[in-house]
This record gives structure tokens, sequence and C-alpha cells, in this order.
């Protein structure tokens, strides 16, 4: 069994069977892809199944000195992802990566903007240019209803229930949720849909997708960017500003105010509950400041 052959099966199960987007099997595809230049530049002439854990510790002790903990950490559990394939398939053994340890990770959650800062990003999108209207909806919709970048730029017009308050948002591994849509989004969106998009020329097989890039298809994730990049220069605010900031103030404030973590958990789609926590102790300083406020016995 050669490594073309290996990975491009690996690459189909990964795609069909577990059901994960392009850009998640690319990532595993990519980390693999590293496992076999190292391979290669050792002149270690090995096919996958003649893999030891000898070599993939020091491919591990190799990349350790040439990344960060958390990029090893993904390259690892790529690699493990892969070699465990194997062994589902009985094509190997053992997984060489079993006795491998990841480093051991904090947690950094994006930095959280106050309401008052994205008030003011909101405020430098120009509404008199082209794109404006399409932009102040993206920036409202990614901070009111907490969608990652991927879901923002996949929604279509056939998944908005504006008389429920509801959208219908895809997120990973093609799992469906519901999220509520502020009446402030809704907005931003009829006067996007009525105005620039209903002028514009649509590709066809792009005629249900909600925001469309000035040639009439869908918006690249690296366009949202782009348009959040410009907003952060224009206000002035010093923070780090991506589409998962949005997403993070989007949580943190819902938590602030008094939100459960089960309903913040169905709402950003995570699988679990342990992912939602984390906010939790992000924001443990408003919580301590919380109770030394409101709790009768801080008031003796």
């Amino acid at each position: 069994m050669n490594w073309d052959i290996a990975i491009n099966n690996f690459k189909n199960y990964l795609k069909i069977e577990r059901n994960l987007s392009i850009n998640t099997v690319e990532s595993y595809l990519f980390d693999i892809k590293k496992f076999i230049l190292f391979l290669k530049n050792n002149k270690i002439k090995k096919d996958p199944n003649e893999i030891s854990s000898k070599i993939t510790k020091e491919f591990v002790y190799n990349i350790s000195k040439k990344v960060k903990p958390p990029t090893q950490a993904r390259i690892i559990s790529g690699i493990r992802r892969f070699f465990d394939y194997l062994l589902l398939e009985n094509l190997i053994q053992n997984n060489p990566m079993d006795n491998i340890e990841s480093p051991k990770l904090g947690y950094n959650l994006p930095s959280t903007l106050t309401i008052e800062e994205i008030d003011k990003i909101i405020a430098c999108v120009e509404f008199t240019s082209k794109t404006g209207l399409r932009n102040i909806a993206i920036v409202e919709l990614l901070y009111s209803c907490g969608l990652r970048v991927s879901e923002l730029i996949n929604l279509k017009i056939s998944d908005l229930y504006f008389k429920e308050s509801l959208i219908k948002v895809t997120g990973k591994g093609n799992k469906e949720r519901f999220v509520p849509i502020s009446k402030q989004s809704q907005i931003y969106i009829n006067n996007y849909m009525l105005d620039s998009r209903s002028n514009q020329k649509i590709k066809k097989g792009f005629e249900d997708t909600l925001f469309l890039n000035e040639r009439g298809t869908i918006l690249s994730r690296v366009m949202i960017f782009l348009i959040l990049k410009k907003l952060k220069k224009a206000s002035n605010i010093k923070k780090k500003i991506g589409p998962h900031t949005l997403r993070h103030s989007f949580a943190t404030h819902l938590i602030e105010n008094g939100a459960d973590l089960i309903t913040i958990q169905k709402m950003m789609g995570h699988e679990s509950i342990t992912t939602t926590e984390r906010y939790l102790h992000v924001n443990k300083k408003h919580l301590i400041d919380s109770v030394m406020k409101f709790h009768p016995r801080t008031k003796q």
C-alpha cells in the first residue's frame, strides 16, 4: 500500500463517512504531507504500513523545534487520525502514534469587543459604497447570531425565517440548527437584499446565496477577514478583530447578561458543553464583580 492510495482513501473516508467540511479535510491532508516530506528529507523509504513508533517520535521531535505547541498538537492529531483510519481498515496492526503525547495547551479565546466597540465598527461601514449594505449586514449577523465565518458565507436566502425571527444555520459536519435573529439584523439584511443585491448580476447557481461578491458568486472566507480588517483600521480599535472575535463577543455578552450555558451551546453549535464552559472561565472577573455587587452577604 503506497502513500497516494492511502491518502486518497483517507480523504474519501473523511468526506463521505465522517462528513467533514472541505477545509477540515484539507487541513488533515496538509499535515500528512508534512510527515511525508519529513520521510523524504530523511531518506526514509517506507510505506504507511511500515511506519514505526520510532519514526513518528523522530518526526514529532523534528516539528517541536520548528512550530509552536498549538500547531504541533494539530499536526499530531491529524497524523494520529490517519493511522487510526488505517487501523480501522486492518491495514496496520498498531498505530505508531499511540505513545505520542500532544503538548499541553492553555486555551486562549479571542479578545472580546464591547457593545460600544461593535457599534463603532458598524458606524465605520460606508453606506454609500456598493458593498456597504452587505458589509453592515455581515457584521451585525456575525455578532447578533454568533456565526462561524463558514456558516455565514454559506447562508441561503431560503435559510431565512424572518416571520419566526430565526435563521437556519449549517454548521460543522453539515449539522443544522436554528438561531434567533434580531430585528436589527433583519432590517440590515432586507435593506441589502432590496437594494444592492437586487441590482446585482448574479451568476447561475448562486441565486439562493445570501451574501455575494462583486462577481455575483459566494464570498470567500478571506474576503470576510479583509472586510473586518478594513473596519478595524477605520474604527481605530487596537484589539485583534476577526469573524471569531464577533462570535466570541456574542457568547460573552450573553453570559454577562444571564443566559444559561445550554442555550448558548445550542445557538453556537458546540458539540460539547465543555467548549461553551470556556466562556465562563474567561468571564470570571465579571462573575466575581456581579457577586460582589448583588449578593446580600457582600453588602454587610
